[in-house]
């Protein structure tokens, strides 16, 4: 049996009925595109063999989304080092990211005007990061 993992959840968003996703966003757009098999000829050999393509194509997702999941439980509660623009670094301890890579959820964030207890940050206005292990 393989290893469950456990799943991160951020806050709820600002967004009014807080449904925790974004109707423009890229992930969702794809999420709503015609189904991947109505692409496929109807020949049964053309069928077999896009199924089995069908098939390889999504087992290699699934590995590289358990991977990525490792990777963020693995992060969790780590210090990181953000750079981010105008040459300014800040240091949190992470907690965990949304599926997007959108932002990033901190706690204890040291900004050079205070500390905050938990923070929302964007991915955009980082650089870099880097993590002690």
């Amino acid at each position: 049996m393989a290893t469950p993992v456990p799943v991160l959840r951020l806050p709820r968003g600002p967004e009014p009925n807080s449904r925790g996703f974004d109707p423009n966003s890229p992930r969702f757009i794809a999420l709503c595109r015609l189904s991947i098999t109505s692409s496929f000829p109807a020949s049964a050999a053309a069928s077999r063999a896009g199924a089995d393509e069908l098939r390889l194509e999504q087992s290699a997702r699934a590995q590289l989304r358990e991977r990525f999941l490792r990777c963020v439980l693995a992060t969790s509660n780590k210090k990181v080092h953000f750079h981010m623009h105008d040459n300014v670094k800040v240091e949190a301890t992470f907690g965990a990211s949304d599926i997007d890579l959108l932002h990033f959820q901190v706690s204890d964030l040291h900004t050079p005007i205070g500390v905050q207890k938990e923070a929302l940050i964007r991915c955009q206005d980082v650089i870099s990061y880097s993590f002690d292990l």
